[in-house]
């Protein structure tokens, strides 16, 4: 029987004050990385009106317990993340030149190190590295888009990129940073087929007119972007629906690191943990297992073996090995999905020492990563994007 219905998945612009958060966590991140690849980093951030807090636990091995503020300046890094973002306007309350900032940073905790370090402790069972964490982790992906992601939050992410390339590239002077995209999409037999309704909300200078805004977003990013094949004359519009968004970014929200975990991944396509990305090292599988399980779902499904693929893991503190690995395909797998699973038991490692090695992990790259999803992109330092193990994935399935 045909069945007929609409997904709605949203993004958020780089100035969104949630993403602020994100962005500054995943910039101290790799500033710890560039000076140790070893580094432990738990970095939270909290915004609002001209403040910035950030906190969490930091351990830089290489310093050898010197002061963190020895080698990093952090007030230095926060200011250059928030002056990437474009927080730098006059009428700007959140300005990178006049934040205040608290710093509530501490180092690492040694009953948490000594359960992920790859060495013998009292009461540790085992001197492999450990899950910094326990908990579960999931991985998304199936066939709508040349990504191999889903068509809604594909588009709510290709909508704020292009919002964004617009505005920092200073063609339009009435555009800001804070911005948000929705797409609501049909599906007809579990196939996107057209786009419903799109919703673009992004702050903007005093001295623009809410009709001027609306027809340039229609025809410069709307269009532009959304494949003309998914719009007909009865999609609808909304832009800046509430008619004004001058006011925007941490003065009008606070923001914090790891409340957008949602635009981060599949828009709600495919399901999630719980656990955030940003601010943390590879050693915390809510990461690393994370991008490990869209780069087996990404090469499950472009083997062909499914047309949809989820995979989750499970992990415990300071203990080697997932306590669950498991493979839905709901119901479009092409082979037995215990074959699926075996094979991809079989190619993969998900050991966190190994997860990092097999993504190449412990490198200053994390801010690549922060904003329009950190899944469907195409960079080579994405390394869960690549699709080289489709082949071997086949060969097992068998």
């Amino acid at each position: 029987m045909s069945r007929r219905y609409i997904f709605s998945s949203e993004s958020v612009g780089e100035g969104h004050p949630d993403k602020v958060c994100d962005t500054i966590s995943d910039a101290i991140l790799d500033a710890c990385l560039a000076i140790d690849k070893t580094s432990r980093v738990a970095c939270e951030t909290f915004v609002k009106s001209n403040t910035v807090v950030v906190g969490g636990e930091i351990t830089i091995p290489k310093i050898k317990g010197a002061p963190l503020d020895s080698v990093l300046n952090i007030g230095d890094i926060i200011r250059k993340a928030i002056r990437g973002i474009g927080y730098v306007n006059d009428d700007d309350v959140f300005h990178a030149d006049r934040v205040f900032i608290s710093n509530l940073l501490t180092s690492q905790s040694p009953d948490i190190a000594q359960g992920v370090d790859d060495r013998k402790a009292e009461g540790k069972a085992t001197t492999e590295q450990g899950a910094g964490d326990q908990g579960l982790m999931f991985g998304y992906a199936c066939n709508e888009t040349p990504e191999l992601m889903p068509a809604p939050i594909m588009f709510a992410h290709r909508l704020g990129r292009e919002l964004t390339a617009i505005r920092k590239s200073g063609k339009v002077k009435w555009l800001r940073p804070d911005a948000k995209s929705q797409v609501s999409v049909l599906y007809q037999d579990n196939k996107p087929v057209r786009v419903t309704n799109v919703v673009i909300s992004t702050q903007h200078s005093e001295d623009v007119k809410n009709e001027e805004i609306r027809r340039f977003i229609i025809n410069n990013v709307i269009r532009k972007v959304i494949p003309k094949e998914f719009l007909d004359a009865s999609t609808e519009f909304l832009i800046n629906p509430t008619g004004r968004f001058v006011i925007g970014g941490p003065q009008g929200d606070s923001g914090l690191t790891g409340r957008k975990i949602i635009v981060d991944t599949y828009g709600g396509m495919g399901r999630h943990g719980g656990g955030a990305f940003s601010g943390k090292d590879p050693s915390k599988v809510d990461r690393s297992a994370a991008y490990m399980g869209r780069y087996v779902a990404k090469n499950v499904v472009a083997a062909g073996l499914a047309d949809r693929c989820e995979v989750q893991f499970a992990y415990a503190i300071g203990h080697p090995h997932p306590v669950s690995v498991h493979i839905d395909t709901f119901g479009t797998h092409k082979v037995d999905e215990e074959k699926i699973e075996k094979a991809v038991k079989s190619v993969f490692s998900f050991k966190p020492a190994d997860i990092v090695k097999q993504l190449n992990l412990l490198r200053p790259f994390y801010s690549k990563t922060t904003n329009y999803g950190h899944f469907g992109k195409n960079d080579k330092d994405i390394t869960w994007e690549r699709t080289d193990k489709a082949s071997a994935l086949k060969k097992a399935a068998k």
